[in-house]
C-alpha cells in the first residue's frame, strides 16, 4: 500500500471520529464550552498515556523537539475551544465545514514556513474556497456573524497545527504528539473550567466522555496521515466529516443547512476536489519517511 493510500485510510478513519465528536458535544447541551473542551482532552490524555507507556516511549518527547511540540499544542488549542465555540452556536455542518478549511490554511502556513511549492491551480482553489465561506457565514452587521468568525479562525489555528505536524514528520511517535497536546490543553484550561465549572447530569457526562473517546481516535487518524502525505494530496478526504456531520445532525438533532450552506458546501468541496485531482498524479512523500525506506 502506497503512503498516499495509507494516509487517504487514515483521514477517513479520522473524519468519524471527529463527526462522532461533534454530535456528542452538541447533545451534551449547555455545558461551557472550556468545560467540554476539557472533558475531550482529558480523555484523550489517559489513553494516549497508555500508548506511551505500552510502546516505552518519551511522554513529552525529545527536548530538540520542545519548541514544535509546544506550538503545535498552542495552537491546537485555541483551536479546539473556537471550533466548541462554534458548534455551541451553529448548524453541526455549518460548524464542521468553516473548520474544513484547516486544509486550505495547512497549505498557505506550509507555503510559508516549510517552503512547500503551492501551484497556481492551487492558490485558485484556496480563493474559491474562501468564497465558498461567505455563502455559509452570509456575513452581516450583527453578533449572529461572531460563531461563524470562531469557525473560521478554528479553522487558521487548526491548519497551523497541521503545518507544525509536517514539520515534526517523523521525529516523534504520534501517540506522544497526542499526550502532549492533550495535556497542555488539559493543564492550560483546567484553572478556568474550576471557576467556571458547571454542574452536569450523567447523560451529559456521558456524552462529553464519548466525544472525548472519538476524538481521540480522530487525532490519532490525522496526526498519522499527515506524516505519511503532505496536505495537498490528501485533504480532500478530511471532508467526509462533513458528511457525517450532516448525517447525524438530521438524525440526532432534526438540523437541516439553508440553501446557501449547501451552495458553500459545494463550493469548498469541489475547489478541494479539484486540487485533489490535479495532484494526484505523483507520489509524495515526506522526506523522513523516505529516508527511513532507503
Amino acid at each position: 500500500m502506497t503512503n498516499r493510500n495509507k494516509g487517504i485510510l487514515l483521514l477517513l478513519a479520522s473524519a468519524l471520529g471527529f463527526s462522532l465528536m461533534t454530535a456528542f458535544v452538541k447533545l451534551s447541551g449547555d455545558v461551557p464550552t472550556m468545560q467540554k473542551t476539557i472533558f475531550r482532552n482529558g480523555v484523550s490524555m489517559i489513553i494516549a498515556f497508555f500508548f506511551v507507556i505500552h510502546f516505552k516511549e518519551r511522554l513529552f518527547g525529545k527536548r530538540e523537539n520542545q519548541r514544535l511540540l509546544l506550538l503545535r499544542s498552542a495552537l491546537g488549542a485555541i483551536g479546539i475551544v473556537l471550533y466548541f465555540y462554534a458548534i455551541d452556536h451553529l448548524v453541526l455542518a455549518d460548524a464542521d465545514m468553516l473548520n474544513k478549511m484547516s486544509p486550505f490554511f495547512t497549505i498557505v502556513f506550509a507555503a510559508i514556513f516549510l517552503k512547500e511549492h503551492v501551484k497556481p491551480f492551487q492558490w485558485y482553489s484556496i480563493l474559491l474556497a474562501f468564497l465558498g465561506t461567505l455563502f455559509i457565514i452570509k456575513p452581516s452587521f450583527s453578533l449572529d456573524v461572531v460563531p461563524y468568525a470562531a469557525g473560521v479562525l478554528s479553522a487558521v489555528f487548526a491548519g497551523g497545527a497541521y503545518t507544525v505536524l509536517r514539520a515534526l514528520g517523523s521525529r516523534e511517535q504520534f501517540y506522544t504528539v497526542v499526550f502532549y497536546f492533550s495535556t497542555f490543553t488539559t493543564v492550560v484550561l483546567l484553572p478556568f473550567v474550576i471557576i467556571t465549572y458547571q454542574p452536569m447530569t450523567l447523560q451529559q457526562t456521558v456524552y462529553l466522555l464519548a466525544a472525548g473517546v472519538f476524538a481521540t481516535v480522530g487525532q490519532f487518524g490525522i496526526t498519522l496521515a499527515y506524516k505519511y502525505a503532505p496536505a495537498k494530496e490528501i485533504s480532500v478526504f478530511n471532508y467526509f466529516t462533513v458528511v457525517f456531520s450532516a448525517i447525524l445532525g438530521f438524525v440526532l438533532l432534526g438540523q437541516i443547512p439553508d440553501v446557501y450552506s449547501f451552495i458553500g458546501y459545494f463550493i469548498i468541496f469541489g475547489a478541494s476536489f479539484y486540487m485533489f485531482l490535479r495532484n494526484r498524479g505523483g507520489e509524495d512523500v515526506p522526506a523522513e519517511l523516505a529516508r527511513k525506506k532507503e
